[in-house]
């Protein structure tokens, strides 16, 4: 299968490009600069020069691909404006791709977050949150899946908060950049709740199994920890980095503040049963313990 993928260089991307082609299948990957398509030519992927902003560029992308996946996102998250600026631009390269494939029947894999649930794991059964600083992606993706009725085999990979390689990614790597910036190895709240992970290269089969297998219409969660607590990850952290662990306020963390400070534990028992998934690299703590003093 031709795969057109979107974030094809980053640290997820990077592994889903590797996961494809180590299967059997192409990848074209979007590049939005010279040094991202040397690094997409250097893995093995064709290059497409643009961005997600360039949707002419994306619709082509599409058209010439048997399946899509997208993976690319601003990741600007330094204020409301520039959070919502990153959601319009994907929303509309999401949109752009799923009228290129209405009526074809090729696969369209999405991602999102995992959902955060009260009291309970998430499952591939709760809806996306269509609130609070990410909520139109939510509501995005969530149309996406709807394009099934319109001939689109459309699924979604909810990613957990950390999706991490080598000590880095995620939400554990940004509260390993902010303990290098500020002395102080922080959590916010009391730092009993749970976030869940994945190792990048387990989350990368996913993307392909989804690709190869999820029927139109489906959601699937690349958990591999269900849920380590903040206290514990800021920990591990604070001893790799030499610096005290401390409890911080929600807003040191900005925009993601009310996200980083709940508890959002979530189960991916569904998606392994239903299609064969089994991680099997090293969980979030001891991947941790790759971080440089």
């Amino acid at each position: 299968m031709r795969v057109f993928v979107t974030g094809g260089t980053g640290l997820i991307g990077s592994a889903v490009v590797a996961e494809l082609l180590g299967n059997g299948h192409t990848v074209l990957a979007l590049a939005r600069s010279e040094d991202s398509a040397r690094v997409a030519d250097a893995a093995g992927a064709e290059p497409l020069r643009g961005g997600l902003a360039d949707l002419d560029v994306v619709r082509a992308g599409a058209a010439m691909a048997d399946g899509v996946i997208h993976l690319a996102f601003g990741n600007d998250f330094s204020s409301p404006e520039a959070v919502a600026k990153s959601v319009a631009e994907e929303t509309a390269a999401q949109e752009t791709i799923g009228e290129e494939l209405v009526g074809t029947d090729r696969p369209f894999v999405t991602v999102s977050g995992t959902p955060w649930v009260q009291g309970r794991l998430s499952t591939e059964d709760d809806p996306l949150p269509t609130d609070g600083p990410v909520g139109g992606r939510g509501r995005t993706v969530t149309a996406i899946l709807g394009l099934a009725s319109r001939g689109v085999r459309t699924s979604a990979v909810r990613m957990p908060r950390t999706v991490h390689n080598k000590g880095d990614g995620g939400f554990a790597g940004l509260l390993t950049q902010i303990a290098r910036q500020s002395g102080v190895s922080g959590y916010p709240g009391d730092g009993t709740q749970r976030w869940p992970a994945v190792h990048a290269l387990d989350a990368a089969v996913l993307f392909r199994l989804a690709l190869e297998q999820a029927p139109a219409g489906t959601s699937w969660h690349a958990v591999a920890d269900e849920g380590d607590r903040v206290r514990d990850i800021a920990e591990v952290i604070g001893r790799r980095l030499g610096l005290p662990v401390e409890q911080v306020p929600a807003e040191t963390y900005g925009p993601l503040g009310p996200i980083f400070a709940s508890d959002q534990p979530s189960s991916s028992a569904h998606t392994r049963q239903a299609l064969g998934w089994e991680p099997r690299h090293p969980s979030l703590l001891a991947d941790l313990e790759n971080i440089q003093p």
